[in-house]
């Protein structure tokens, strides 16, 4: 539907909201040619996992307001214009500075956030009822630049071990890059400090059991170049990673993807892109639909960690 008085835009319902798309073919995505309208549609495409994703946590957006081959712009604060509807949530930063971030609530908010140029979604952690007890720790499969991905498969396989003997459920997908995340909903009593002693101790044990495969080593000069790095920092407040169903910011448009267990020897990440997610999503509805019913205490992990001594790991890289 073309907008009254301006021809190059398009007007699309969104939860029952109407959301404007300027500029609807420009190109985002230079390796197919996928557009603006193109990001627009895939985010509906795959609406319930992507605000299941976000839904109630401050959200950092990755824009590229000339598609994703110029500029990045990395924005915490929401920016100008946003409709009424468009929901934020305060957070405060240790300089005493603070931001109103985008707080998704529903598909609309989304769209309208594509609208503003937004490629990437990166969401706390934590959501807006108490942003300073995380209720999802991260597992960060971070390969490292001589790695190949059949070593990632192979951690992802110890880390998921480990999890089951945990008694943790973990929630697998693929970065949208070279690498592995997994998921796990945990109960919200801990800060950020506990949750990153805890994910460390976790860390230290899959490195333990694989240490040919995984390196839990700080400093990247220190590092082997043909090792998994389980990063545990991902953790830290206010650090944040692609959300499930996120797109990202690459030519070739590759989403960031839940996926299942016995998928994990055979994906092809490359291959999970705006172009080919929808029709997975619409076969397989979102993967990740019952993480919020397997919840999980860290205590055990946090045992770990005092056995480990209680160290946290380096703040700083």
């Amino acid at each position: 539907m073309v907008a009254a008085g301006d021809a190059a835009a398009v007007e699309l319902p969104v939860a029952g909201k109407t959301v404007r798309i300027s500029n609807p073919d420009r190109v985002y995505f230079s390796a197919r040619g996928e557009t603006k309208l193109d990001l627009a549609r895939y985010y509906i495409s795959v609406g319930e996992g992507i605000v299941r994703a976000l839904e109630g946590r401050p959200c950092m957006l990755h824009r590229f307001p000339r598609g994703v081959d110029g500029e990045k712009v990395h924005q915490k604060r929401l920016p100008s214009g946003a409709p009424p509807w468009v929901d934020t949530v305060r957070v405060e930063f240790p300089s005493g500075r603070h931001a109103d971030e985008l707080c998704v609530t529903h598909l609309a908010s989304v769209i309208w956030a594509v609208q503003m140029s937004t490629v990437e979604f990166h969401p706390w952690n934590a959501r807006r009822a108490d942003v300073e007890r995380p209720d999802e720790w991260r597992i960060d499969l971070d390969p490292m630049p001589d790695c190949e991905f059949e070593t990632v498969r192979r951690a992802a396989h110890v880390a998921h071990e480990v999890l089951g003997e945990l008694g943790a459920v973990g929630w697998p997908k693929t970065s949208g890059g070279s690498g592995l995340h997994i998921y796990v909903r945990i109960e919200p009593e801990w800060g950020y400090g506990d949750v990153r002693r805890a994910a460390l101790a976790f860390a230290r044990e899959v490195e333990r059991r694989a240490p040919q495969l995984v390196t839990t080593t700080w400093w990247r000069k220190d590092r082997e170049p043909d090792k998994v790095f389980l990063d545990y920092n991902q953790n830290a407040r206010d650090h944040t990673i692609a959300s499930a169903y996120s797109v990202r910011g690459l030519p070739e448009a590759t989403v960031s993807t839940p996926i299942v267990w016995e998928e994990i020897d055979d994906v092809d990440p490359r291959e999970l892109t705006i172009a080919t997610v929808p029709a997975r999503f619409a076969r397989l509805g979102d993967l990740h639909a019952g993480i919020d019913d397997a919840v999980f205490s860290l205590r055990e992990l946090l045992e770990w960690a005092e056995r480990d001594g209680g160290g946290g790991g380096e703040e700083g890289e």
